[in-house]
């Protein structure tokens, strides 16, 4: 059993400082940022706090190898030198994912059949097996990525994406992944005892993981994950970092959070939501229209996700929405507003240029993340 593993938290586009920041807070130091991933090396109680706590991070996947592979050959052969015995029990279950980026071997079906039939060969051999392998027991998704003749072998501790927090009972027509809900919290200096507001929360994922930053609960809390079934990982090291999720949440710190959407639907979903992520009557929801908003607290955190009107007949009044938010915040100087949308007028419509921006995806749409810092932050 390995006493040390190598972790690639995968994360997207734009995030990975913010991932990168997190697996630090979380005590580890020997930490690389890559496109799309952080990579560290650390003891096997990484894998239950890591899927317990990264709040940004898509996944958790164990390395189990990595080389260059032109060839078929070259693929099965390296493939079968890695030591899967020492993660995957004999009746571990072993389906094999893929991917392949600027490479020789572009087939991806192809090369995950290669790849699975080494695996197996490795297993049956070191196990002692003459026949095949069951695969009757926990699972251990394997995934074969290539990246310009670049080969690199995970296993998945997450299971479901860590977006899956749990809480969405029902959703809007285009969710925000709690992932990046989380990243925006995080990218702003907003502090739990600050009023923090999303004047279009939708499903409400965005005051809901503000919440859960707010009282720092593990977003991972109330799932289930992949290697909690692994041998090979002890099962007191689960428990342990479960008891440590429990004792570090701060169940009795106030919050002011408030989401606001034009639709009532919404608002019922987004207050479900929040049952369902244990914060009970913790936030405020209210059903208004953003011309009707009005800050009653100094120093307050606005962190929206306004629709984005790229639909016909929408634009007109998303746009209007845009200036009636900057209208009205020109008399709270005090207060940070923080907005991503694709609409690349933004600024315009809002009266204002921002004090940052940053470049982000929403799934495969590219946005901007608008931040306007309030009197306090300069």
């Amino acid at each position: 059993m390995p006493k040390k593993v190598t972790l690639i938290a995968t994360s997207a586009m734009g995030l990975e400082s913010v991932v990168a920041q997190e697996v630090k807070q979380l005590g580890y130091e020997d930490v690389t940022v890559e496109n799309g991933r952080v990579r560290y090396t650390a003891d096997l109680s990484a894998i239950p706090r890591s899927n317990l706590w990264l709040r940004t991070a898509d996944r958790v996947k164990l390395l189990v190898g990595e080389f260059e592979a032109t060839t078929f050959d070259e693929l099965f052969e390296q493939t079968k030198a890695l030591p899967w015995e020492d993660y995957v029990p004999e009746d571990g279950a072993i389906p094999v994912i893929g991917k392949s980026v600027k490479s020789t071997l572009y087939s991806v079906p192809d090369c995950q059949s290669i790849v699975k039939k080494a695996i197996v060969e490795r297993m049956k051999k070191k196990y002692g097996l003459a026949t095949h392998l069951e695969e009757s027991g926990p699972m251990h998704r394997a995934e074969i990525a290539i990246h310009k003749d670049h080969a690199m072998l995970t296993l998945d501790t997450s299971g479901s994406g860590l977006h899956k927090r749990g809480y969405r009972t029902g959703q809007g027509e285009a969710p925000l992944k709690e992932t990046l809900a989380a990243a925006l919290v995080k990218l702003t200096n907003w502090k739990p005892d600050h009023p923090f507001v999303d004047p279009f929360c939708g499903s409400g994922t965005i005051p809901i993981e503000a919440a859960l930053i707010g009282q720092n609960i593990a977003p991972g809390f109330n799932r289930e994950f992949a290697a909690e079934e692994w041998d090979l990982i002890p099962y007191n090291l689960w428990e342990d970092a479960f008891n440590e999720a429990e004792e570090a949440a701060n169940y009795d710190q106030p919050l002011s959070i408030t989401g606001y959407d034009v639709d009532q639907r919404m608002i019922e979903i987004a207050r479900e939501n929040a049952l369902e992520a244990g914060l009970g009557e913790l936030i405020n929801w209210k059903q208004l229209q953003i011309k009707d908003f009005k800050p009653t607290q100094p120093n307050g955190y606005i962190v929206g996700n306004p629709p984005y009107g790229e639909r016909l007949g929408e634009k007109e009044q998303v746009e209007q929405m845009y200036k009636d938010l900057g209208h009205i915040m020109q008399d709270y100087p005090s207060w940070s507003v923080y907005i991503i949308t694709s609409n690349e007028d933004f600024e315009k419509l809002y009266g204002k240029e921002a004090s940052k921006r940053r470049k982000l995806y929403n799934g495969f749409i590219k946005i901007d993340y608008y931040q306007y810092f309030g009197e306090h932050e300069k």
